[in-house]
């Protein structure tokens, strides 16, 4: 919002905006940037919609930061996810690291230009205070190497599970493709992801909000908490409590009642099993375990939460049993929550028994003297639920933004 004060006694307008300010003929023009609201409320309420253009972005302090963080969180979430047990570094993480860094660096670094030889670029190593813009691209530069790349499986499988070696050029051929091809999806949709008002996404709301505490200086109402307040109280509070299921309590990671009343039932092992069963009436009690797949749903309005528990409920507690319990597909002998692959006495599908070792390409003759390959029933509906989602996307375009 721009505030307009006129004096009385002078004719002179005061624009009360922390931006840049011209005198001409007697008035105060402030050069800002068009306001840029948002037709979402929860968007409103959380973004700012002005712009100060004297912030800088593209810092000497930006540039650094931002392609290490990339590096070494692209580097430790890779290392990791081969455990048995992965452990995954968020960019979050990195948001919270990189505001002490960046202060450390603003106030140690010279103010000194430097310049680019041959070219007239030029640059100043402390341009000021560490600010909000070199904050946020710092951690979408964490954020691109955060997710890890998942061609990368392909080079892994290859050597662990089919002892083939494939030359180091074309694996790194392989995953720059792959990795060129989804940020050219990015681009072209652009227009329709990114643009767009009303394409938002209920996440980037929670950093964003965490940004603005961490930068902002906020007036304390009485009897209420700043945002930094209360993060920093939320902080403390999730880790005091997470030390008890990791060191003190591990069991209450997941609390299956049905198990613990017919402990020696398949059935209601199949039923209430929180690891491989269909989890009902099974609870979690550790934060990790709650937000692991399907991220936290603190971030979500509740019509999305809604959505998501009425699709999980018809096709878990619906779907699968009926599939499963009326025996289609010979689901009975497998196990009915398992992500592997199963030969037809139920045993683990030796793959390398249908692959010709020397073409490494597939052989039907061995196939057929083999076994189909066979898969949970939880699993084969999880496949075909992937492939439903992309044209589920395109219906749900074309139905609700048609015209």
């Amino acid at each position: 919002m721009i505030k307009v004060h006129a004096s009385p006694s002078h004719s002179l307008f005061v624009f009360s905006l922390p931006l840049p300010c011209h005198f001409f003929m007697g008035y105060v023009v402030v050069v800002a940037e068009d306001v840029n609201d948002c037709p979402i409320e929860e968007v409103r309420l959380t973004v700012a919609i002005t712009d100060d253009r004297t912030m800088p972005a593209l810092t000497f302090r930006t540039w650094v930061l931002g392609v290490l963080s990339c590096s070494i969180l692209s580097f430790v979430n890779q290392f990791f996810r081969f455990r048995q047990n992965p452990v995954s570094i968020g960019s979050i993480s990195v948001q919270l690291v990189i505001l002490p860094v960046g202060k450390l660096m603003a106030a140690t670094l010279p103010e000194k230009i430097l310049t680019v030889p041959m070219t007239g670029w030029s640059f100043s190593l402390n341009p000021g205070p560490f600010n909000m813009k070199e904050h946020v691209l710092i951690t979408i530069f964490a954020n691109v190497g955060s997710g890890g790349v998942y061609a990368l499986h392909i080079v892994t499988i290859l050597k662990v599970f089919y002892k083939k070696e494939i030359q180091p050029i074309l694996a790194v051929l392989l995953i720059l493709i792959t990795q060129v091809l989804g940020y050219g999806w990015a681009g072209l949709f652009r227009k329709y992801l990114v643009d767009s008002p009303y394409m938002w996404w209920p996440a980037s709301l929670v950093q964003v909000s965490l940004f603005r505490a961490l930068h902002e200086t906020e007036q304390r109402v009485k009897g209420r908490l700043t945002r930094l307040q209360f993060f920093f109280i939320a902080l403390g509070s999730c880790f005091a409590y997470s030390v008890i299921p990791t060191y003190f309590f591990p069991s209450i990671t997941a609390l299956s009642f049905i198990c613990w009343i017919w402990p020696k039932s398949i059935t209601a092992h199949q039923i209430g099993g929180g690891v491989q069963g269909l989890g009902l009436l099974s609870f979690g009690l550790d934060w990790n375990v709650v937000s692991s797949f399907l991220y936290s749903p603190l971030a979500f309005p509740a019509y999305s939460i809604i959505c998501s528990l009425m699709g999980a409920f018809l096709a878990l507690y619906v779907a699968v049993p009926i599939l499963y319990w009326s025996n289609a597909f010979e689901a009975k002998r497998f196990s009915i929550f398992s992500s592997g692959t199963f030969d037809e006495s139920g045993n683990r599908y030796n793959v390398t028994r249908i692959l010709d070792q020397k073409t490494f390409t597939f052989d039907q003759q061995a196939y057929d003297s083999y076994s189909k390959v066979y898969l949970s029933v939880n699993f084969a509906f999880t496949y075909g639920m992937s492939f439903a989602t992309l044209v589920a996307s395109l219906s749900h375009v074309a139905l609700f933004n048609g015209r």
